[in-house]
């Protein structure tokens, strides 16, 4: 269900206004924003709850949200044009935030799932295994790749071949259906893993502060002149107590995000982490703007499914490659090739930006499309929907000005149809990198599951989530900033800087862990592994 909804939510974006990039980018931009806000007090109230409150809290909040979104997603679609009339279209303005604040509630909440079960819950599972963790991982990670491609496919031609409405509501009703199946196998696991039951430190320590105050104040006093000073006190304690209180409550959160960001900062695998923080400044992944830009340029919402399963299944041989070189060359060696891998790939991306079909031109302003709707009041383009094998197979859809070639207009007058070669190469690349991108992702996950204490695991991932929307909320700013194709070249070669500076960081922290050792590749001992290591030392394996 949660990947139906990251396919649908930014296709059903640009279908609804004007087939405009703006409003998907607002969306990333907004979803980006908070979980940097909020990813450390996200992660801050995973330690400090149980298990298995934090997991089906979560999970209620994240499905009952993207019913809502779509139910909220039918009503525009079938009453827009009367919502556009009602208040000189403020009413239609108000469902779209409606849209994406909901939308980005359901995103908070699904960070907070996937902190408590692929970050804590699974290394509770494997227990002191390493190699058991790594299986483990690769295969959550093959299950969330076998989705990628199921769930696009399926609401893709539900969409296409249907409509958007009919989407929505399949969407909603397979949420609805989903969520009773996920809390109950919830509730199977905790149930079978004892250990999920007992966590340590912050959920412990905050345990015994409430008994210990409730235990302060059971207490009564044995002699009559403590009697006396305490009802002579008695005025001033609790008005001191309560302001204290409230300025305690006040500055908590805020204490929280410091907190979290310094630990963060300290530990080991920081530059790791930040090398998988610099690989989401990009536009060369299947979030919303890609599939948005993808949608722009011709590509049916059945065509773009079939491209989301492809890079499920070179995400899938990522997985496997993981674990293959895992086995090799020992964990830090395989971020090195799997990065090593990516890049090569990505070059792919940069040659589509000079080919044929390219809609990159430097003689045209990156600026031109957000200046002339913010100060020229230029209106939306309005498209009717062409037939999606037609516009796919005969031209190129101008989206961007208004404007779509019909499939059966007049050769004379018609431009000629844009050659694919550009676009053909771009997701070429996209897609191949996808294998180098998630044994680089699991890599530097099993890196901070093994390094990160338990009473901390939470909010350092929710930090680490901050600092992965950190930077996907600055490639949001940069294509809200230059929308128009033209400088849509520009952003790739943006985007494969990032990418390469992100892996700049993971070399230099392999080379401070394995120092002299680091391109001396060997096959970890299995049996070692556990026992003779220490859980912030990673330089074995």
């Amino acid at each position: 269900g949660d990947r139906m909804w990251h396919f649908a939510v930014s296709v059903f974006l640009v279908e609804l206004y004007g087939n405009s990039l703006l409003l998907t980018a607002v969306y990333g931009l907004v979803v980006a924003g908070s979980v940097l806000l909020l990813g450390a007090l996200i992660g801050d109230w995973v330690d400090k709850n149980s298990r298995l409150k934090v997991a089906q809290t979560s999970l209620v909040v994240q499905n009952s949200s993207v019913i809502l979104c779509g139910v909220i997603l039918m009503i525009i679609f079938l009453f827009k044009t009367q919502l556009l009339t009602l208040y000189h279209g403020w009413l239609l303005t108000l469902c779209y935030i409606l849209v994406i604040t909901i939308a980005n509630i359901a995103n908070l909440a699904s960070t907070a799932t996937a902190i408590t079960i692929q970050r804590d819950w699974i290394v509770v599972v494997a227990g002191e295994d390493r190699s058991k963790l790594a299986d483990m991982n690769a295969t959550i990670r093959r299950i969330d790749q076998l989705t990628n491609i199921l769930a696009p496919m399926a609401v893709g031609q539900i969409m296409t071949f249907g409509s958007p409405m009919i989407g929505c509501g399949f969407i909603s009703g397979w949420n609805l259906m989903s969520m009773c199946v996920e809390y109950l196998l919830l509730w199977k696991v905790y149930q079978k893993t004892p250990t999920l039951a007992r966590k340590s430190a912050k959920a412990e320590a905050s345990e015994l502060k409430q008994l210990n105050v409730k235990k302060d104040s059971d207490m009564k006093p044995a002699e009559g002149v403590q009697l006396i000073i305490e009802k002579d006190a008695s005025g001033l304690e609790p008005r001191q107590e309560k302001e204290a209180g409230c300025a305690a409550r006040i500055a908590e959160p805020f204490i929280t995000f410091r907190d979290g960001w310094v630990a963060y900062y300290n530990q080991p695998v920081f530059l790791a982490g930040m090398g998988l923080a610099f690989l989401y400044m990009t536009v060369l992944g299947f979030d919303c703007i890609t599939t948005g830009y993808a949608y722009t340029q011709g590509l049916s919402g059945s065509v773009l499914s079939l491209l989301m399963g492809a890079s499920a299944v070179t995400g899938i041989m990522g997985t496997v490659a993981f674990t293959w070189l895992r086995r090799k060359c020992g964990l830090i060696r395989t971020g090195l090739v799997s990065g090593a891998a990516q890049v090569a790939c990505l070059i792919l991306c940069v040659i589509s930006v000079f080919m044929p079909g390219s809609p990159m031109d430097l003689t045209v302003s990156p600026f031109a499309d957000i200046s002339a709707r913010l100060f020229e009041n230029e209106p939306l383009p309005t498209i009717a929907s062409p037939e999606p094998e037609m516009m796919f197979a005969t031209g190129m859809p101008d989206l961007f000005n208004g404007s779509v070639v019909p499939a059966h207009s007049d050769p004379e007058t018609s431009p000629e149809p844009v050659p694919l070669i550009s676009v053909s190469l771009l997701f070429a690349g996209v897609i191949a990198a996808r294998v180098g991108l998630w044994s680089f992702d699991l890599t530097v996950t099993q890196l901070l599951q093994e390094n990160v204490i338990e009473s901390e695991r939470g909010i350092i991932n929710g930090v680490q989530n901050s600092m992965n929307y950190l930077l996907d909320l600055l490639h949001f700013i940069m294509v809200i900033l230059a929308p128009n194709p033209e400088a849509f070249g520009l952003l790739v070669l943006i985007s494969v800087s990032f990418v390469a500076m992100g892996h700049i960081m993971y070399f230099r922290f392999a080379q401070k862990s394995l120092g002299k050792q680091l391109f001396v590749c060997h096959t970890p001992d299995p049996k070692a592994a556990p026992d003779s290591s220490p859980p912030g030392n990673t330089s074995t394996v």
